[in-house]
């Protein structure tokens, strides 16, 4: 017996019920399932007016999925790709940039534990946190060694 097919709503909710997403996200995923007749703007307008679909989650829910293991340029460009942008994305930003050295050290420390002697075993390591989106100042801090107790004294 086939299972009965969903209603572009029921699948939006269910989406939802997994994890956050954007209105760009949502709606590119229930484009693939809309039939004749069916409007996926009006639908995602509908889930925005409810509550259900929310930037500002889909946002902090992002950043607290990445932000261990990611730099700031990496995270914003990320909440770009998913139509996050103007004044929401600023304020996300000034609060990444608090944190981002103190990210960048966690990171370093996990990864390798100890500054490197070696000049080419000391760039391996800062091109791990280069390509992972932090900035050239955290990565710098991180390649110091720097203690992680100082910045929670900060």
């Amino acid at each position: 017996m086939a299972a009965p097919q969903l209603s572009l709503k029921a699948r939006a909710l269910r989406f939802l019920s997994m994890r956050e997403h954007s209105r760009l996200e949502l709606g590119r995923k229930l484009s693939k399932y809309a039939e004749e007749g069916d409007d996926v703007e009006a639908l995602l307008d509908l889930l925005e007016k409810n509550n259900w679909l929310s930037q500002e989650r889909f946002s902090e829910s992002l950043i607290h999925r990445r932000a261990a293991r990611f730099g700031n340029s990496r995270i914003v460009a990320e909440l770009q790709s998913h139509g996050v942008k103007g004044e929401a994305l600023q304020e996300l930003k000034a609060g990444l940039a608090d944190s981002e050295t103190a990210r960048a050290c966690e990171v370093w420390q996990r990864k390798f534990g100890e500054v490197a002697t070696d000049p080419k075993e000391r760039n391996k390591q800062m091109r791990f946190l280069m390509l992972r989106g932090f900035s050239q100042r955290a990565v710098q801090a991180a390649m110091k060694g720097v203690d992680l107790d100082e910045f929670d004294e900060q």
